[in-house]
This record gives structure tokens, sequence and C-alpha cells, in this order.
């Protein structure tokens, strides 16, 4: 009798370059840049209701089938999600008690953003007061000011979301390869990146902090203990690019000299941090495993060179 919990696994068939489409950081950085202060609103809300989890793992948004999401976050006995759909182009406000409201995805500036946002939040009566400072950018403007901002191409927001969907699938399928503490496959909206880390269970020096307009308490709390980290940034100033990046924290001795998978990769000494630039590998044969030996062998150089102790920290067939 074949055995059920076996008959349901499903052998995934490998993406192509079809699956990756261009995101030429070029063609859609004022964009790019809006949308990261509109995910910025919408994360400090989550910030403000979400009860606190180590590491900062209650602020980050999530991939879904059409976009990003908070999840659902607690307001006294109701519950609130909000979703940028990026197929329909609209902000989705859905509630516990069956409220559902939308604000179109459109040019506007972030300022009528924030307005739309908390003017919605009070109709479907949560009142929720955040601090409207981005965090992470240059020369930021409070939201509820910033005229500046105004950019979006649906287009290019939905060609950022496939790739994030992409993305989402190759970080998930690489954190199932650690039986010890890992983080959830997560996006950041501060820095606009998704990212899953893997934890040696050492705890680390103390951060130096020191990142642009971020609190030194909010990276000394993040990297509390050792890891080693990797996911897709877009691009941004320094790497008008999008990538992906690896990096470890504290970095070892030879992290940075370590021979890393595919060839195309390189230690980026200015950032601290290897990168694999996405348009070399969305024109692979075969990206997924591009990317698969580039996660893999980047955490392999922050493990070895870190002596973590990989025995207790892997699968093993006895697990499986």
């Amino acid at each position: 009798m074949q055995n059920p919990m076996t008959s349901a696994l499903v052998t995934p068939s490998k993406s192509t370059s079809m699956d990756w489409p261009a995101l030429p950081w070029a063609d859609w950085h004022e964009t790019a840049t809006t949308l990261q202060l509109w995910t910025q609103v919408i994360g400090k809300i989550r910030l403000a209701l979400a009860p606190r989890v180590n590491h900062w793992w209650h602020i980050p948004l999530y991939v879904t089938c059409q976009g990003l999401t908070t999840s659902p976050m607690p307001y006294g006995s109701r519950m609130l999600q909000i979703d940028f759909d990026f197929l329909n182009h609209q902000l989705v406000f859905q509630t516990s008690d069956g409220l559902r409201e939308t604000i179109a995805l459109v040019p506007m500036t972030v300022s009528s953003f924030y307005r739309a946002v908390m003017a919605q939040l009070e109709a479907l009566g949560f009142h929720i007061a955040i601090w409207t400072m981005p965090v992470e950018m240059a020369d930021p403007i409070p939201f509820e000011k910033d005229d500046v901002h105004a950019a979006y191409d649906a287009e290019a927001a939905m060609r950022f979301w496939r790739v994030l969907v992409q993305v989402d699938r190759m970080l998930s399928l690489f954190r199932a390869g650690f039986i010890g503490k890992v983080s959830p496959v997560h996006f950041f909206w501060g820095s606009f990146d998704m990212a899953v880390t893997r934890f040696s269970g050492r705890v680390a020096p103390q951060h130096p902090g020191g990142i642009p307009h971020l609190a030194d308490s909010v990276t000394q709390t993040a990297y509390s203990h050792e890891v080693s980290s990797c996911g897709f940034w877009p691009g941004g100033p320094g790497c008008e690019q999008p990538v992906f990046y690896a990096y470890a924290y504290p970095a070892p001795t030879g992290f940075a000299q370590a021979a890393i998978q595919p060839e195309t990769a390189f230690f980026n000494t200015q950032m601290g941090e290897f990168m694999l630039p996405y348009d070399a590998v969305r024109q692979l044969p075969d990206p997924d495993a591009a990317i698969l030996a580039f996660l893999q062998t980047t955490y392999e150089a922050a493990a070895n060179a870190g002596h973590w102790e990989r025995d207790l920290l892997e699968p093993r067939s006895r697990f499986i």
C-alpha cells in the first residue's frame, strides 16, 4: 500500500529565465523609492500593533500570491490585515469582523498615501499612531510632508512582486535545510529586501550600529547572536542593480576569501557581503541551481570559518 505521506510529495520543476523577469534599477528606481516609503507606512502600522518578537521578526511583510501582506495584526479583540495587491493594484484592508476596504495603487505622493491609509484605518475603527519618519533612507521626509515621491509604474511593481515570488520560493527551500534557529523568510520594509537568517546559537559581540537613519538599538537587537544571512535586494544607492546577497555577523576570519559558487558571485568589500547579480542568474539555463549554490556556499563559508556546530544544526536522515 502506498504511503499517503510519500504520495503527497510533489517534485517541483525547475524555473527558467521566463520566471525571473527583468528588473533594471534605472527603469523603475523612482517607483521603487515611492513603494519603499509606502511599505514603510504599512510596516510601521504592523510595528505598532504586533507583539514584539526577537530580532524584530514581528515587523516584516510576507509574500502572497498577489503581493505583500502584514499578516493578521491584533487590535484589542479584533484582527487587521493590510495587503499590497500588485495584480489588481490595490491596498486591501481586511478585518476579522468581515470588513473589507481598498485604496487604489496609482501615482500619488507619499503624503497622500499616508493620509488615505490613516483615514481608512479610522473609518474601520482602528485608532493607530505611528512615527512618521522614514528609516534607512537618505534625506528622509516625514510621511505627511513628503510631496516629492509620487511615482507608481504598475507594470514595474508587478514585475518586482513576480521576482519576490521566486525569491520566496528559493529562500524557503534553502531555509528547510537547517534545523537550528532560523528566521522566517520575510520582507523588511526598512531596507526593502527579502531575507532569511540562520543562527549558530552563540551570542555575538555587540553590533556597533552606525546604519544611517536607524537607531543602534535596532541593529544590536537584530544581531544579538551570530548569524549567516542571505537574501535579495532590488538595488539602491551604492548598488544600482538587483542582487542576491549573503553576509555573516560577526564575519569570521577568512570569510571574504572563501570560494563561492557560481563564478559570477563576488565579495563587495564596501558592503562587506557576497553578491550575485540577478541579471547574470536569470540568463542561466537553471537559475534555481545557481541561486541555491550561492546560498549554500556562502552559508558554508560562514559556518566553517566561524566553527559552527554543523552536525547539530543541519538535518540528518533521522530527522526526515
